[in-house]
């Protein structure tokens, strides 16, 4: 490639940086013995057009090599070849004929390397390869482009990073969120697509949307074929992370080189201009290159034995504690450096509003694989200045046996709560004696965050996720009907704390219909009802179903898919949630930032909170079933602050028969008003605003599997 002068460069920033009239490339390699950096003219070329090879007495410095490209471009399209021991036993995977991936890329050609493998590759690769072969064809496989953040026009932009305590989430896949037809977007499947669902997302009232993963990842890793149709599945959720700075190429309309970065930032911006958060689920366990068996792509042909745990003794093995071949190793220095680096990334420059991280145990294991009492890592991300505002969740398990949630390690880390979501589907199905755990669920699982100093909100609430059935088929469904995945119904959970009631999966008959819609309702109600932050699952407000599988990952296709036509077919059900979440952000005493503690913030007598029993009486905890009643003092919700709400009574009757409830009086001379009574049709189950009704009776017929809720004033 004429007019391109290559000079020392510089070991920072890492990844390809425009310089002025130029290009600084840096990478990181401790047991590399050399490294080549390829440049090419065209996304699908085979050879590149321009090389490089580093001298280390002027292009390295410590364990990163540095080149400044004068004359290279934003646009430019580059590749690394390192080469080094090939000693598996060793832990090292050196290859100079394999082409990598940088790992700070912050973009990818759009091309899979899973659905270009050759026939005949076999993994690892032989010896012989290494030492005598010709560098493998570039065709088909990604370029890492080159791209320039400052040609963006962000016009003012800037993270929202709403107070977790104001926020409610709602968790969908990008694509699955436009792609089916019913959408009607121009561009299905997109950024572009989700730009223009944003009035949607403004009418359904959430204020943040959390993404399944968009780190560029590759579909067609899954070689898994559909029993039912004999399609090829595909690795359709992304927790398979390729580029951790990339956002996904595939997902934009704009397939030319860099699209994908124009077409996020434009994404974020028209979300923050409608007040919408946009939160990233990241998954930094783990990565695509698998196990021993795997593909090397990356971080295994720079510094396998750095970017990965190892076995102790056997080091061309991997330690498995995210069920996926390989677990990054996280805690050491240089891998701290690129999560840090990468979670800096996503903020400043895409102006994300926070993370959810997968599996985020595995953040906690140190390189040996032991969980740690004081993880640098998380207590890095909880401590970074740049982050301090920006949403860290965390999924407080992994699947080597961890189970952190209530003492995840770090600070100010927020969880999912997967106890909730397991008490209050088996209250709301019905189980016996589980009012006790539903009032500690309902109250924010002090339980779990008051010992550690963390507050409600620290709690995420939520029923349903990516991960297992949808509202609609969590009342449906008795059992997983995963067939079309390929593993005979083997995979996804078997402990739904599910029920059908009557007939498995859909049905004509009217009353099972009305019961399923009910259920929702009052599992929606609760959950927008309950302290803590709550979380949608994307099209969980119109009974969006996935047949029966709860394990849907690998499914693309209408299955998985938002289907746009149940918000007309479940208007009622849409309508509900719509007002659930409007009041909750309303109302203050919805929102508390402390745990109830028996205090009277407001110092009018009224306990902050105060149990019932049927009766009207003090609750007895030891009798209670089936039920829960509670008052909610609404004065000085904000704690202390000077902000007053109205005073509620709720009431849930999970039970199978109606219950008389006797209510007590209203203060100061108020009359109770219903707002909320999912036993009643639509638009009569939840009165807006204004136009709630006024209770002249001291008792109130709550029926069967039914809420209640009543304001005063």
């Amino acid at each position: 490639m004429e007019n391109i002068f290559a000079q020392p460069g510089k070991p920072m920033p890492h990844g390809a940086t425009i310089v002025n009239d130029g290009v600084n490339f840096s990478v990181f390699t401790r047991n590399g013995t050399s490294v080549i950096l390829d440049i090419f003219q065209n996304p699908e070329d085979e050879n590149p057009c321009f090389s490089y090879t580093f001298d280390p007495k002027i292009n390295r410095t410590g364990d990163i090599w540095h080149v400044f490209l004068k004359g290279l471009k934003a646009g430019a399209l580059y590749l690394y070849r390192v080469d080094g021991p090939f000693n598996p036993e060793k832990g090292h995977r050196f290859n100079k004929n394999t082409y990598l991936l940088d790992p700070y890329a912050k973009s990818f050609t759009d091309c899979s390397v899973f659905a270009n493998l050759p026939p005949d590759y076999v993994t690892p690769v032989d010896k012989i390869d290494i030492l005598t072969g010709k560098p493998h064809s570039a065709k088909g496989f990604p370029k890492c482009v080159v791209i320039d953040d400052d040609e963006f026009d962000w016009q003012g932009d800037r993270p929202i990073n709403y107070p977790l305590r104001q926020s409610v989430l709602y968790e969908t896949h990008l694509k699955g969120f436009t792609a089916d037809p019913s959408s009607g977007v121009k561009n299905p499947g997109t950024y572009k697509g989700l730009i223009e669902k944003i009035p949607y997302l403004k009418e359904l009232g959430v204020t943040s949307v959390e993404f399944l993963p968009i780190q560029e990842f590759d579909e067609y890793e899954n070689t898994n074929v559909n029993p039912k149709n004999g399609e090829r599945l595909k690795n359709y959720w992304g927790y398979s992370t390729i580029g951790f700075f990339a956002p996904k190429a595939s997902f934009a309309s704009d397939r030319t080189p860099g699209g994908a970065v124009r077409e996020f930032k434009e994404m974020v911006r028209e979300m923050h201009k409608n007040n919408l958060e946009v939160i990233l689920d990241i998954v930094f366990n783990h990565t695509a290159e698998g196990n021993e068996h795997g593909i090397t792509l990356n971080f295994r042909g720079f510094d396998n034995s750095i970017y990965y745990v190892l076995e102790d003794n056997h080091k061309q093995y991997y330690k498995n504690y995210s069920g996926c071949g390989n677990t990054v190793n996280c805690n050491h220095p240089v891998v701290r450096t690129l999560i840090i680096d990468c979670l800096r990334y996503w903020v400043c420059e895409m102006h994300v509003d926070g993370f959810r991280f997968d599996l985020a145990s595995i953040l906690g294991r140190d390189r040996n694989g032991r969980l740690m009492e004081d993880p640098p890592v998380l207590e890095r991300i909880a401590e970074d200045p740049v982050l301090r505002n920006t949403k860290i969740i965390a999924e407080a398990w992994d699947a080597g046996g961890a189970y952190q949630v209530g003492w995840f390690p770090g600070g100010r880390w927020a969880e999912w709560n997967d106890r909730y979501r397991d008490d209050i589907r088996r209250f709301w199905r019905g189980d016996d004696f589980l009012a006790n755990a539903a009032a500690t669920r309902l109250t924010g699982s002090s339980d779990l965050y008051l010992r550690d100093g963390r507050k409600p909100f620290h709690s995420v609430n939520f029923i349903t996720s990516h991960d297992g059935f949808t509202l609609n088929d969590l009342v449906s469904y008795n059992g997983k009907h995963n067939d079309e995945n390929g593993e005979n119904n083997r995979d996804g959970s078997d402990n739904n704390s599910s029920y059908n009631y009557g007939f498995e999966g859909p049905t004509s008959n009217r009353a099972i219909e009305k019961l399923r819609t009910k259920q929702i309702k009052n599992i929606m109600a609760t959950m927008l009802l309950s302290q803590g932050t709550p979380m949608l699952l994307g099209g969980d407000e119109f009974r969006r179903t996935q047949n029966g599988n709860n394990n849907a990952y690998c499914q693309d296709s209408p299955m998985t898919w938002i289907n746009w036509n149940l918000k007309e077919t479940y208007s009622e059900v849409f309508r509900f949630v719509k007002h659930a979440i409007e009041f909750r952000l309303r109302h203050p005493a919805f929102r508390r930032p402390e745990f109830f503690q028996g205090q009277d913030y407001a110092y009018n007598t009224l306990p902050d909170i105060l149990w019932f029993g049927e009766d009207g009486k003090a609750a007895d905890w030891s009798k209670i079933n089936h039920f829960i009643a509670f008052r909610l003092d609404g004065r000085y919700a904000e704690t202390l602050s000077d902000v007053d709400d109205n005073d509620f009574y709720i009431m849930m009757n999970s039970s199978c028969q109606d219950k008389t409830v006797k209510i007590p009086p209203a203060i100061d001379e108020k009359k109770w008003y219903r707002v909320i009574d999912t036993s009643l049709p639509s638009p009569e189950d939840f009165l807006p605003a204004g136009e709630e009704e006024m209770l002249n009776r001291s008792v109130y017929v709550l029926p069967a599997r039914s809420v209640a809720v009543l304001l005063s004033k």
